[in-house]
Parts: structure tokens; C-alpha cells; sequence
């Protein structure tokens, strides 16, 4: 019922996987812009297997479930990965809509996710950059403001950013 509803949402199912167990690879080979599973309930394996293409291969994934026993499942399926987790009572015309918010979320937490390893980086850099004016005011006598325009005119001199800047002074003090 799924592919039937996925083909006539405009989808086209392009592998079918009898377990999880090379889900990885296939996702790897295929790069398929969805990932569809459909069983009773994830068990550690599958979940393993998934949490395993979130890390390396991430893919929309929607996994519809006919068991919902247990509720911890639930979580355990989005922290592997899951973008939509639908339990039981599944029809044709719920499949596309489901799919399309599945994306959506995807997509969110991607941009999210996106955002939090750039404001790390940023936060990174700051901290060499700080570290670096430290020496400098250390080493070269001058005042936090001194130390942060040398910086910033060797590395417009050198158009470079002042991170590579502060890394060059760490390095090079490091040795001293």
C-alpha cells in the first residue's frame, strides 16, 4: 500500500530492502532523497542501522510502525534519525502528506543542525583570536585594541581571516 501511494504521489521507490542490515550501504550507492521503512517496530538493530545513515548519509526518514507497545520506541526512533514516526491506521491519502512533512522537518533540523556547527566554529575562532590577543598584549606590550587591529591588518594584508592569523601566533609561540 505504501509504494502504490508513493507512485501516485509522484514518488517513485527506487530499492526495496527485505532488513536494515546493508541499509547503509544502499543509501550510500542509491543516495535516495527518502527513506521509507516499514515493519512492526524498530528493534536495536534497525534502530542502530539508522542512527548509523543519520550520521554518515542523512536522509528524511519516515518509519511506519504497526506496534506502539512501547512509547519509548517513539524517542528512540527520532534520536536515531526518524522524521516522522507513524504508528498504525495508515491510508493512502495520509502517505504523500506525511511524506512532504517528513521533509520538512528534515530539512528544518538540517538548517538547524547547519546553524549550530557554524555558531561552534565562530565561537572556536573567537576563542583563538582571544587567546592570541592575549599573547600579543603579553609579548608585545600593547592594550587589547593595539593587539586586535595588528591582527586584523596582517590578515587583511595577508587576506587571510584573523583565526588563521591567531593560529600562525599560537603556533609560533607554542614553540617558544
Amino acid at each position: 500500500m505504501v509504494e502504490r501511494a508513493l507512485q501516485q504521489g509522484g514518488h517513485q521507490v527506487i530499492c526495496q530492502l527485505a532488513s536494515t542490515v546493508s541499509l547503509g550501504y544502499h543509501v550510500e550507492r542509491i543516495q535516495p532523497d527518502l527513506i521509507i521503512i516499514d515493519m512492526d517496530s524498530p528493534d536495536r538493530d534497525t534502530l542502530e542501522h539508522m542512527t548509523v545513515v543519520s550520521q554518515h548519509n542523512p536522509k528524511p526518514i519516515v518509519f511506519f510502525a504497526n506496534d506502539d507497545q512501547n512509547p519509548d520506541v517513539y524517542r528512540q526512533a527520532i534520536q536515531a534519525g526518524v522524521s516522522a514516526y507513524i504508528v498504525d491506521g495508515l491510508t493512502a491519502s495520509r502517505v504523500r502528506p506525511i511524506v512532504e512533512v517528513a521533509i520538512a522537518r528534515f530539512e528544518e533540523f538540517q538548517q538547524l543542525r547547519q546553524q549550530l556547527q557554524q555558531s561552534q566554529q565562530q565561537l572556536l575562532e573567537q576563542q583563538l583570536i582571544d587567546q592570541a590577543k592575549r599573547l600579543l598584549i603579553k609579548h608585545q606590550s600593547c592594550n587589547e585594541t593595539q593587539a586586535f587591529n595588528a591582527m586584523r591588518k596582517a590578515a587583511m594584508d595577508r587576506q587571510v581571516t584573523m583565526a588563521d592569523i591567531a593560529r600562525e601566533l599560537l603556533k609560533k609561540w607554542e614553540h617558544k
